[in-house]
């Protein structure tokens, strides 16, 4: 099974305390704008997939890491689908949310640029609903 990659992911929305949110332009698809995201490795915690995921993408930053104890399920695009078992068409992720004192520039390793916003314009900016859905969803509800 570990030949596959596993269905569950990470998407951890990097934040200051006056609600600025990073969001990271995907090498390809070009325009394809997110937060911090990744598949879990097999016997990985969610939690421990998003210091290493933070630590992958961006660099190693200090942050008040806090599990939004949300996840959503959704359809693995066919373009991906090779990369997991042939059984296997929906993802889980789960939602974390990563607060650092001031924005930073992070230290792009797996994408080709970066935006810090304000959060309404940071979810508008969002390519998938679920990333759209976790920012809207963390700042509507403090």
């Amino acid at each position: 099974m570990t030949r596959f990659k596993r269905p569950e992911s990470v998407l951890v929305v990097v934040h200051t305390p006056d609600a600025q949110v990073l969001m990271l332009e995907r090498e390809s698809p070009r325009g394809f704008w997110q937060s911090v995201t990744g598949s879990l490795e097999w016997g990985e915690a969610p939690l421990f997939a998003t210091i290493r995921e933070l630590a992958e993408e961006v660099g190693t930053v200090d942050a008040e890491i806090r599990d939004l104890r949300t996840s959503r399920r959704f359809p693995i695009l066919p373009a991906w689908r090779a990369r997991y078992a042939p059984d296997v068409d929906e993802n889980v992720e789960h939602w974390f949310a990563a607060q650092v004192s001031q924005p930073f520039s992070p230290a792009l390793s797996e994408h080709a640029d970066s935006r810090w916003l304000p959060w309404r314009e940071a979810a508008d900016l969002a390519s998938s609903w679920t990333n759209r859905e976790a920012i809207e969803t963390l700042f509507t509800s403090r």
